[in-house]
């Protein structure tokens, strides 16, 4: 459906956390004035007599090492793997937590999440025996079931050897309401680029001259059986400059693709242009395309069959949620107030009649749906048969509400869910009136609930087991107050009769942009590795996610961004003061855009920390837009090539703060060959400077894996191993 296709193609673009911070269990498995300087900054010891290394962008000596598949940077690599193996491998732990957290990956215990269509729940497995994984199917009753009868539709382990490919399953795309024709996305060992095959369910093979892509990033969306509208970025004139497409294809079936039929033609300069469908419970149906003209301002287009584009006269800050009798729902990104005179807040999600726009195109009355308060935000909303559900955080805890529409005002109702939890809603569809819920928290494995709308109540119907002992373990959330008086909420996880006499081991979770929230989730591998262990646990949400809608998040960008830094510094000066720990003790982990995060405590706090844990991450902010999809994240970070945002951006970039002759703890870095979201060259360049300077560091290069750095479960688990090592000898271990 519309929301599903939405948060894929944002999957694509997105700089998403990939760490442990994610539950382990889910699957098989994102304009101001510069602010006053922060006090916190120059508390290091590092700002009077700092001897920063200077860096040109243009003329960077270790430039050599952007060539992904270069030989002398693979040559590097190897050689920084061995190195890291023999250290990390090598320690008696390793194998322990290497065994601990591949049980926790392959179990057969974990709950088989899916889609439910045409009468079958769809889920996609892996495990020890299939690393690749299957693409499978049951009825309902079975799946509700405690032994569900699976029937393989694809066996991707099978078609790997026989076609020689790592791949790595990356969706699928069903045409409804009859799914009998998909378009399966596989990935060559995890990176963004993929390849689409049109696949026939009643014969379960792939379609010979079908509907076929090159690989690339982009994507396509059913017409109908015969037709497709397509966008892939194979060239310079149909991509952007950030890797994505920018023309959108109408293709028939029996005609080459080269003869498809351009559609709609974005701009070079747009972050990406993507086509998608959306239909509704009463049988209506539309395509439809969002041209990301800057990674948070969109232009929604309507293609009507045979007519120009028409675009939707919605703010550019807005985001679609799906199709519900004719009414189109979206979120407000920024206040609106229209010609009429009506206003609506930020944070609104609201309404409006899209069989009129489609015949007039003109928007009539738009209605509001909901208004979260101050601390809540829109988790996630789903479209039935019936009514519309709508997953809401409050204070970073989950709620599940409903609301109908009488074809002028939205009504509401609670339904009753497990409390103090992370809800996820999901398996909606305009088909049918079934819908599923994951609860879950720090220490409360996944549960999966059956959610029977009409009655308004939610039955469990899976769990997953205990992985580790929480029967003496608690969870506190704490407020930190960050530099400019703004209270800062995290968690902490702990053991109930921790002594605060601060030599906990404790590390430290945060990520810190693009309106990503981090809520409590349950991950067995975390509890056996380190909190089973004796670590403590603290999660930080701080500015720049979306715990608390898009005032949250729009309140570091750019220039503003020190402020999330400043929060992170100051939850964990918290935790200091409490007494939980000490800096000998506490670390500091994020990736992607965490990486970033970490990569600036790193220089901006070495004194707070012990051990630093930068994953997937940018670090060169002053090319980072000439990378892979660099480009499409300056609507975050800034422009480098802006006088004003690009000084802000060497003033905190990491590449270009590193102190010749500072004292830091020692960082760990680790990243993937395959990575095409986020550039390898920003950790392998980083580390190269830390390995010319003597400062202390490890580095490690999964060649396979893609932004999650894993292809596989027996990758997750070496990932995972090899950090908890590090950390175990970093926090765990007495100097």
């Amino acid at each position: 459906m519309l929301q599903r296709f939405l948060t894929a193609t944002a999957a694509g673009a997105l700089l998403m956390a990939c760490s442990s911070e994610s539950s382990d269990t889910n699957s098989a498995e994102t304009e101001t004035d510069m602010p006053e300087a922060s006090g916190t900054m120059e508390s290091a010891d590092m700002t009077e007599e700092a001897d920063i290394v200077q860096i040109d962008p243009e003329n960077d000596p270790r430039v050599w090492l952007e060539e992904v598949e270069g030989e002398r940077a693979l040559e590097w690599v190897e050689g920084q793997n061995e190195r890291t193996f023999d250290r990390l491998q090598g320690d008696p732990r390793y194998d322990e937590l290497y065994n601990a957290a591949l049980e926790v990956y392959q179990s057969n215990d974990r709950i088989p999440y899916g889609s439910y269509q045409n009468d079958y729940i769809w889920n996609f497995w892996q495990d020890a025996d299939n690393t690749h994984g299957l693409w499978r199917r049951t009825s309902l009753e079975s799946y509700l079931s405690d032994a569900p009868e699976w029937d393989v539709v694809l066996d991707l382990d099978a078609l790997a050897e026989a076609e020689d490919t790592n791949w790595v399953w990356q969706g699928s795309n069903c045409l409804a309401p009859e799914y009998n024709r998909c378009i399966i996305t596989l990935s060559d060992g995890g990176q963004d680029a993929s390849v689409r095959r049109e696949f026939d369910l009643e014969s379960r093979t792939f379609v010979e001259d079908g509907f076929i892509s090159p690989e690339a990033k982009g994507g396509m969306s059913w017409i109908d059986e015969d037709t497709v509208l397509f966008g892939f970025a194979t060239s310079d004139e149909n991509s952007t400059t950030s890797g994505y497409p920018s023309i959108i294809y109408r293709w028939e079936r029996g005609t080459p693709m080269e003869e498809a039929t351009e559609i709609l033609r974005g701009d070079r300069e747009d972050v990406g242009l993507f086509a998608f469908r959306t239909e509704d419970n009463a049988g209506n149906v539309y395509m439809m395309a969002s041209e990301a003209d800057t990674f948070f301002e969109t232009t929604w287009w309507y293609l009507p069959e045979g007519a120009d584009p028409v675009a939707l006269p919605i703010p550019a800050k807005s985001s679609l949620s799906g199709l519900y009798d004719n009414q189109l729902l979206f979120t407000l990104e920024e206040d609106w107030t229209r010609e009429n005179g009506d206003s609506f807040p930020q944070g609104a999600l609201l309404s409006f009649d899209m069989g009129d726009f489609a015949a007039t195109g003109e928007i009539g009355d738009v209605a509001t749906v909901f208004v979260p308060g101050a601390r809540q935000s829109i988790g996630g909303v789903g479209i039935s048969q019936d009514t519309v559900l709508i997953q809401i955080d409050d204070n970073v805890t989950g709620q599940l509400w409903r609301f109908d529409f009488d074809g002028n005002v939205w009504s509401s109702s609670q339904i009753d869910t497990p409390e103090n939890l992370t809800l996820g809603l999901f398996g909606t569809s305009v088909y049918h009136d079934l819908a599923f819920l994951n609860a879950e928290g720090f220490l409360t494995p996944d549960s999966l609930y059956l959610v029977d709308i009409e009655a308004g109540t939610v039955e469990q119907a899976k769990s997953t087991p205990s992985w580790f002992e929480a029967e003496d373990l608690v969870v506190e959330q704490l407020e930190a107050e960050s530099s400019d008086g703004t209270m800062i909420p995290y968690f902490v996880v702990r053991h109930r009769d921790t002594v605060m006499d601060g030599t906990t081991p404790t590390l430290l979770y945060a990520y810190g942009g693009f309106q990503v929230s981090i809520q409590p989730s349950y991950s067995g591998v975390r509890g056996r590795l380190w909190l089973e262990r004796g670590g403590a646990y603290v999660s930080a949400n701080i500015r720049g996610g979306g715990e608390f809608g898009p005032a949250w998040h729009q309140a570091g960008l750019k220039m503003d961004r020190q402020r999330i830094y400043d929060d992170l510094i100051a939850v964990a000066e918290d935790v200091i003061e409490t007494g939980l720990t000490t800096p000998r003790h506490l670390g500091v982990y994020g990736g992607s855009n965490g990486g970033l995060l970490t990569g600036v405590m790193y220089t901006q706090r070495p004194d707070l920390w012990n051990a630093v844990v930068s994953a997937v991450p940018l670090l060169d902010m002053l090319r980072f837009n000439q990378l892979l999809a660099g480009a499409s994240w300056m609507g975050e970070y800034g422009d480098p090539a802006d006088p004003d945002e690009g000084g802000f951006l060497r003033s905190i970039s990491p590449y270009h703060n590193v102190d010749a002759n500072g004292d830091y703890p020692e960082i760990y870095l680790y990243t993937s060959t395959k990575d095409d979201r986020v550039h390898p060259g920003h950790a392998r360049k980083f580390s190269h400077l830390l390995e010319e300077l003597g400062h202390p560091y490890l580095y490690y290069e999964n060649t396979e894996g893609g932004h999650s750095s894993a292809a596989n479960l027996a990758e997750s688990a070496r990932r995972d191993s090899l950090l908890y090592t590090f950390l175990s000898q970093r926090l765990m271990d007495s100097e």
